[in-house]
Parts: structure tokens; sequence; C-alpha cells
């Protein structure tokens, strides 16, 4: 199908990530639409195995590099500059594709849309069509989503969230109005449960996340957030 309207840029931002990266690959490689992907792969310096993993997969790699860097989104900011396809999707060395995210590329249509399905997170599928309040709140998982490149020249990702920037990016995304967020019920990835976004809180963010909804999806959805989160914090009193 290759189209270059339908062309994607996957991102694959590692660091010591030898034990998964290979498997990575392969699912981006197993995919029916596998000429309409290419791949960028950005290190942060490895120490094991996974720069050999990188040379003997060259051949089928857009772009690598391994350089030290300064955590998960400032790799994934210098990633910003190999891109030449209309649509970029990020996803971890830990995760992989599955076979419906060629069925989403056949779905890139609009350059105004931001694609996004489902996830297998903890063996179920998540999560869904997500509404205004549940982004707000829990976001929508990165490994779901397929972004117009377009989106890049205007924004990166804020550094001062080490685990939680693509969340604050979404959420920047929901008040845009050249771009929509665009549902189809796929299932395009897996989604390892045991990295750091999985594992970890990102206390920066959590401090300005209030905030952040206000500004992005205004008041009521901010005050309906700020009404459960005083609730549970006086239920959690209690006890």
């Amino acid at each position: 199908m290759k189209n270059k309207q339908n062309m994607v840029t996957v991102v694959i931002v590692t660091y010591n990530a030898s034990k998964t990266l290979q498997r990575c690959l392969n699912s981006i490689y197993s995919q029916i639409h596998h000429n309409n992907i290419q791949i960028v792969v950005i290190d942060g310096k490895s120490n094991d195995s996974t720069i050999e993993i990188l040379n003997k997969n060259s051949a089928q790699l857009y772009y690598w590099a391994s350089e030290p860097d300064q955590g998960i989104y400032h790799a994934m900011n210098k990633s910003l500059l190999q891109l030449n396809t209309p649509w970029v999707y990020f996803i971890g060395a830990d995760d992989a594709l599955l076979p419906d995210f060629s069925k989403l590329i056949e779905e890139l249509e609009d350059p105004s849309a931001i694609y996004y399905g489902n996830v297998m997170y903890k063996e179920k599928k998540c999560s869904g069509l997500i509404p205004p309040y549940q982004q707000a709140k829990l976001g929508v998982f990165h490994q779901s989503i397929i972004y117009p490149t377009s989106i890049f020249k205007k924004y990166k990702y804020d550094t001062r969230y080490p685990i939680a920037a693509d969340y604050a990016l979404n959420m920047q995304l929901h008040k845009d109005p050249d771009y929509h967020f665009e549902y189809r019920d796929l299932i395009i990835a897996n989604y390892n449960h045991t990295g750091i976004s999985a594992t970890n809180k990102d206390l920066a963010f959590e401090k300005n996340k209030s905030k952040i909804i206000l500004k992005n999806f205004g008041f009521g959805i901010w005050a309906r957030y700020m009404f459960r989160k005083i609730k549970a914090h006086i239920a959690l009193k209690k006890y």
C-alpha cells in the first residue's frame, strides 16, 4: 500500500534495551504495511548490547544514533529532526506493535486528525473512546496514538516532565483548534506495564496538573476534577 500520504515514522527511544529491542523491531517488520513505515531509533549511549542490535538491523532502519541524552523526552525531541513523513508514532523498546497498527495506517486521511486506537495493557484492552474528562483525568496511552507530523513543527515535549510529557502535550492538543482526536476501535500495540511510565509518578507534572487541566479543558472539567480529587482526599483521611 505504499502511499506517501500514509507514511509513518516509528520512533523508538532506547537505553540498555537489549532484552526487548529486537522483539519490538520484529513487530514492526511483521506489519502488512511495513513498507509504509520508516524506523528512527534514538539511543542514549547504551552500554549493553543495544548498539550491536542496532548495527545488525541498520539496513532496515531509516536513521539511528547513539549519544548521551537528558531523558526520554529529550531523546524524543531529538528524533523530531529526522521526521520526513506525514505521520509519526512513538513506541517504547519494551512495547510491540500488533497487526491492527497496519489497519490504522489505512485510516490516515485527515491531516488535522490525531488518530488513536487501543493498546493491550496488563492483558486487557484499553482504553476505548476517551471523552474529554477522562482525557484530562487519566490521559491517553501514547502507544495508541499516530500524530500528524505537522504537530511537531508547533510543539515539542516539555522536558520538565520526565515521565508525563506526552500526557501534557496531549492536553495542549485538546485545546488546539487546528487538531482533533479521532478514535478507531483497533488494538495497535502491546504496552509493557513494567516500564518507567507505568510504575512511577511524574511529581512535577502532578504538581501542575490541575492548572494544565484548567488551561486546556476549561472551568467545567477542571471543577469536576477538583471536586473528585478533594472528595477522594477527604475519604482517605477518614481511614
